[in-house]
């Protein structure tokens, strides 16, 4: 764009100054104004600004730059005076936009509403994909969900016209494909309350999922604060093909970097074998990146960018990129601070699970992993879709694979189900044939939304504690997240594999290698997968699902009905007295893995997320007690009776007894819901001390007035009885990079002193001061 301006600058020069020149010089300005989505065409993208800065901040630091850092630093508050060190400094940072899926987007919207201001100051989206319950199929699921939400509903409808926040209705699909579809396009921040929001990387953008809280900041027009990330490089070389896909990519790196080897960091993609990647499957690998801790992931901007970019209907937002496109690569000669690299004419198809995102084993050996492991062969389930892998090729290599068992009289011998990721989706594989393909052979399409994935499923086939083995093309399978089952163990995949395994029935299949007997007793072998990674003709868009806001929204009215129990205005949280934390009561040690499931677990708790004081009755109830081995199960250290830890929580907090958690490695990995910090806060908690933390947790907590603390010597853990008393001293004396005492009061009377490390940085530390993020910015407003 700054390009079509250099260009009228020079054409004025060769014509001379007269009108017509100015005229040239006007037009050509003026294509340079380019909306971000057809939804706002008054919102305009604003490279210029990303060009201006991205200079000032590589004259400063005077080295080549990352496509990571191009687009953060290139949306610095003030990147002249922004002190910038990788990992180390908090960055003010001015998203372009917001986005909100309706789960969390109840409670960003009463914290927004509780914040008094009038409207949202840039381009916000809610996005309902939660809510529906995946039962009997795709329009049945959606017309009882539309039943059971209505008064859910009917709040996000009325605060996003209230508020200036655009509504995409139940049914419209899942809020990442939604995004890719229409919002994220080439150097974007956006942020949305949603862990994978990574997903935008595809599209090269720098998406980053958050807490409602931080959605309330940006929605307020306040600079949003991130720590300066570092970058881990994945160089991808070779291509892509056959059997592999671009899901193997994500599920290798998560193999070799683990749930926690990316917190802190983006992870950017580059290297030759980038091309041999749709967009569509670029963004089904950093919305997976969301399961190895990372900020984010992102890939550079390229021709199948371009040319996703085209078939959506934005090419203008693509002519635009290719003029700045020197700002969406990363500079030649940067430096990473890690790198992986990966041949992708090596990579195999991958598998990954049980019960963790990061345990990768090829397709081909899981069989004689699963016998030796005792995992149950018997596939029972194979799941497809999600907003990680439902885009418009996914259903086609799915198809293909399916068609192939049908030619030869097969169906699938376990259970079948498809999620399309939007209504464009939808409305595109019916029309073209592969909807029908993929029923035909015995599969049920769901509703345009998560559904099982995020525990969403009405799962009829299994008891709950029965042992069994499900499939999936999803991007997370801790324990019972499907079905609420602790015995289903859950495999992520690509949805061609998916295909196969569910035409297989068994995890004993390896479709590169083994065959499949037909109706007709002879022997066959399933072919790769081939298939088009967009339609032939345009994308049909299906039903309108979209309710723009209102130019002014001020006389819309929002009602909370005081007695209703899924919705609920929230309470100012208390302010903290200035005194230490004294004789904290330990509520639970917890065990091993504790995921944001664990501590605030989703399913039929969704229909509460809008209702604190309701849903704080889930707080904990997945985690592991160390002293008993026993999930929901504490000690009442008042009256030594054995309880439920929400009820064991609100006896401590109504008999006046502040209390701590103390958790393991990677405490809150997984989803972006704030609910995980809420709850505690509202029952009475004040700090959570653990080895570490997951990053968008770590920050949900400060945002609410939460302290998390990590031991500065991991081995201290051992050293806390769950009946010890804990006080946290010195807290006058909160600053940056000072570690917290902590003084343990044992059950015998001795007391020991440990140091507890913090990331508290000036502004955090006013949030803690104040109650919450939200009580301060109420305080500056005053």
């Amino acid at each position: 764009m700054a390009s079509y301006c250099l260009l009228a600058g020079r054409l004025q020069q060769v014509l001379g100054h007269g009108g017509r020149s100015y005229h040239i010089s006007s037009v050509l300005c003026q294509r340079a104004k380019v909306a971000m989505s057809h939804f706002e065409p008054n919102e305009y993208i604003n490279y210029e600004k990303l060009d201006k800065n991205i200079n000032i901040v590589r004259k400063r630091l005077d080295r080549p730059l990352t496509l990571s850092e191009k687009i953060v630093y290139g949306h610095i508050d003030d990147p002249v005076k922004q002190e910038i060190v990788r990992g180390k400094t908090y960055l003010r940072l001015r998203p372009d936009r917001v986005a909100m899926q309706d789960a969390t987007a109840q409670m960003a919207m009463l914290q927004f509403i509780s914040s008094g201001l009038p409207k949202v100051a840039v381009p916000s989206t809610i996005h309902c994909d939660h809510l529906i319950e995946a039962q009997l199929g795709g329009e049945k699921d959606l017309m009882r969900a539309k039943d059971i939400n209505r008064e859910v509903y009917n709040f996000l409808a009325t605060a996003g016209s209230k508020y200036g926040v655009g509504f995409w209705k139940p049914g419209s699909g899942i809020i990442h494909q939604i995004i890719l579809e229409n919002y994220a396009f080439p150097g974007v921040l956006l942020i949305g309350t949603d862990s994978h929001t990574p997903n935008g990387g595809g599209l090269g953008g720098i998406c980053i999922g958050v807490g409602g809280a931080d959605a309330v900041d940006v929605m307020a027009g306040i600079p949003w604060e991130l720590k300066c990330p570092n970058v881990i490089g994945v160089k991808l070389t070779g291509r892509l093909s056959g059997w592999t896909s671009p899901k193997d990519v994500i599920l290798k790196v998560a193999g070799i970097l683990t749930v926690k080897g990316g917190t802190g960091a983006i992870v950017e993609y580059h290297g030759p074998g980038v091309d041999s990647i749709s967009c569509t499957g670029m963004a089904t690998i950093c919305n997976m990146g969301a399961e190895i801790g990372a900020t984010t992931s992102v890939f550079p901007y390229n021709h199948r960018m371009k040319k996703y970019l085209d078939k959506t209907g934005r090419a203008d937002i693509a002519s635009a990129a290719d003029e700045f496109k020197s700002h969406l690569v990363p500079d030649e000669g940067c430096e990473y601070d890690q790198l992986i690299e990966i041949n992708l004419d090596e990579l195999k198809p991958h598998i990954n699970g049980p019960f963790t995102p990061d345990l990768a084993t090829p397709v081909s050996e899981v069989g004689n992993v699963a016998e030796k492991k005792g995992w149950p062969l018997d596939i029972r389930v194979g799941l497809i879709g999600s907003c990680t892998n439902s885009s418009y090729e996914d259903m086609g290599r799915a198809a293909a694979v399916a068609k192939q068992a049908l030619s030869h009289g097969l169906k699938c011998k376990s259970q079948f189900t498809i999620t399309p990721g939007s209504e464009q989706i939808r409305a595109t594989i019916e029309r073209d044939g592969y909807a029908a393909i993929l029923r035909d052979v015995g599969g049920v399409v769901l509703a345009n939304a998560c559904g099982p994935c995020i525990g969403q499923w009405d799962r009829k086939d299994i008891k709950k504690g029965e042992k069994n083995t499900i499939v999936t093309s999803y991007n997370r399978n801790f324990t019972g997240r499907n079905d609420a089952n602790p015995e289903t163990h859950a495999f992520v995949t690509s949805p061609e594999i998916v295909t196969a395994l569910a035409i297989a029935g068994t995890l004993k299949f390896d479709p590169e290698a083994d065959f499949l007997t037909g109706s007709d007793g002879k022997k066959f072998k399933l072919q790769p997968p081939d298939a088009d990674e967009l339609p032939k003709s345009s994308f049909d868009p299906g039903q309108d699902t979209y309710q723009y806001p209102p130019k002014d929204g001020s006389s819309i009215k929002v009602d909370v009905d005081s007695a209703s129990q899924r919705l609920q205005l929230l309470e100012p949280f208390d302010k903290w007295d200035g005194k230490d934390l004294e004789n904290m009561q330990i509520l639970i040690k917890v065990k091993g893995k504790c995921t944001t499931d664990h501590i605030s677990a989703a399913g039929p708790w969704l229909k509460f997320r809008g209702h604190l004081d309701n849903i704080s009755n889930n707080l904990l109830i997945g985690a592991i007690n160390i002293e008993n081995n026993k999930a929901n199960c504490v000690k009442n250290c008042l009256n030594q009776d054995y309880g439920a830890i929400p009820d064991t929580a609100r006896y401590y907090k109504a008999h006046g007894i502040n209390w701590v958690v103390v958790g393991d490695e990677n405490y809150g990995e997984g989803s972006s819901r704030e609910h995980a910090a809420l709850e505690p806060r509202h029952l009475g908690g004040r700090a959570i001390i653990t080895k570490s933390f997951a990053r968008i947790h770590e920050t949900n907590l400060k945002k609410q007035g939460l302290l998390p603390l990590t031991f500065s010597e991991p081995a201290d853990y051992d050293k806390i009885h769950p009946e010890d008393k804990i006080t946290l001293a010195g807290l006058k004396d909160l600053a940056p990079g000072k570690p917290v005492k902590c003084i343990i009061t044992h059950q015998n009377g001795s007391q020991e002193t440990i140091l507890l490390n913090h990331t508290f940085n000036e502004t955090q530390i006013e949030w803690f001061q104040a109650g919450s993020a939200l009580n301060r910015m109420k305080e500056l407003q005053k």
